[in-house]
């Protein structure tokens, strides 16, 4: 790792504390924010709905442009967008307003993940799955701290508008150190590549990425994102009509949840640094994920619901996403903006996908939701051996060129 970025990366990890923040502030503000907007709650979470539409609407171009002209100021960018976000909900007393504030943050989430991902990998070459692994510790963070800040502010009295006012304030001032921070070299528009391009570019002698691996990849995004969202949608329900828990211990499993991938980050960090272990990592987790999910659809009692909140938080919210993510950078060492992405607009797709699908499921029985991302889980192994495959195959036609290089 080079020293020279530790400064840097320091300030790109504290953006995604101030997102974790951003991205439940509305949720758990919600009903100061519905007297201020005259709306109920239904009219507060189309708002919350904005975010996702916004993220999906700009991340792939985002990321692409990234590549060509580097990701200081996309990470920029993407801290203003958030400042007029964090300014312009507590100020606005129109919901369309605050649904067009709603979708600039969306906006801002790509751009700081098109710029930061891309800019941890590249400044810690040798370690990028532990470096953007982080990113979840920071993010995780977060929406640990919030809900304490806002308890501080309901227990004083105080106006909802000063948590909004102090992600802003954290992230103004680590704007300011980030723009003298150091950057890490990126390819540049000289070797800016097209889409078409980045399926032939080589990443081992003898060894050419296909559009299988990036169909694996990019359906991995997608499966990843749609495991641990369904299940911390959907969780504390679990929990009150299927396992019959009370409510005030149902919505105690999130912060069981959340403490699991906490745990994960900080196990996973230091054994991802080869990517050999993080190919591992990935099948491991993912299998993890499916016997957790399966065995809680059997079992769906007290203990085993909150056994399970801990396991699925580490296998599936503690990191497997950026590992994945940071496998299929590998795959395009020279667009790694563009792969960021890709693999993100998946992501958010089964952000979208994944409630509509839930919605229906509901109708009939919460349980049928769990059977279903079982299901997912068990796809998501089969996907994960796969790219396991053809990392090892990959691995082994560079030992095979290596003496014809000699």
């Amino acid at each position: 790792m080079k020293n020279t970025y530790f400064s840097t990366a320091i300030g790109l990890y504290l953006n995604y504390l101030v997102h974790g923040m951003g991205v439940i502030l509305m949720s758990l503000n919600m009903s100061s924010l519905e007297q201020q907007w005259q709306t109920n709650a239904a009219g507060v979470s189309i708002v919350i709905s904005s975010l996702g539409i916004g993220r999906l609407s700009v991340l792939l171009v985002a990321g692409m442009l990234s590549d060509r002209y580097g990701r200081r100021p996309f990470i920029i960018f993407g801290m203003i967008c958030y400042l007029i976000f964090f300014f312009g909900i507590i100020n606005t007393h129109s919901i369309v307003i605050a649904y067009a504030f709603g979708f600039l943050a969306g906006m801002a989430n790509s751009f700081l993940d098109a710029g930061t991902y891309p800019s941890l990998m590249e400044a810690f070459p040798r370690s990028p799955s532990t470096a953007n692994i982080l990113i979840k510790a920071f993010v995780s963070s977060g929406q640990f701290l919030l809900p304490m800040v806002i308890s501080l502010l309901v227990w004083a009295e105080l106006w909802f508008g000063w948590s909004f006012l102090l992600a802003a304030g954290i992230m103004a001032v680590n704007g300011i150190f980030l723009f003298r921070c150091r950057f890490p070299a990126h390819p540049g528009p000289k070797h800016c590549i097209t889409p078409s391009s980045a399926l032939q570019e080589p990443i081992h002698p003898g060894h050419r990425c296909s559009l299988l691996d990036l169909g694996s990849y990019t359906l991995y995004g997608y499966i990843s994102m749609a495991t641990f969202y369904l299940v911390s949608q959907w969780l504390a329900q679990y929990g009150q009509f299927v396992a019959g828990m009370p409510y005030t211990l149902s919505i105690k499993l999130l912060s069981i949840y959340t403490c699991g991938s906490l745990l994960c980050v900080f196990i996973t960090a230091p054994l991802a640094r080869k990517a050999g272990r993080a190919t591992s990592l990935l099948m491991l987790y993912t299998f993890i994920s499916f016997v957790a999910l399966l065995a809680v659809c059997l079992h769906p009692t007290t203990w085993v619901v909150i056994t399970f909140a801990f396991v699925i938080g580490f296998s599936s919210a503690g990191g497997v996403v950026q590992i994945g993510l940071t496998l299929m950078a590998a795959r395009f060492p020279q667009a790694k903006g563009k792969a960021t992405g890709i693999y993100y607009s998946a992501g958010s797709i089964a952000t979208f996908t994944i409630p509509l699908i839930t919605a229906r499921l509901s109708e009939t029985s919460i349980a049928h939701i769990m059977w279903f991302d079982a299901g997912i889980a068990a796809l998501g192994f089969l996907l994960a051996l796969f790219i396991g495959y053809r990392s090892r195959l990959a691995a082994k036609r560079q030992l095979n060129m290596a003496p014809l290089a000699q």
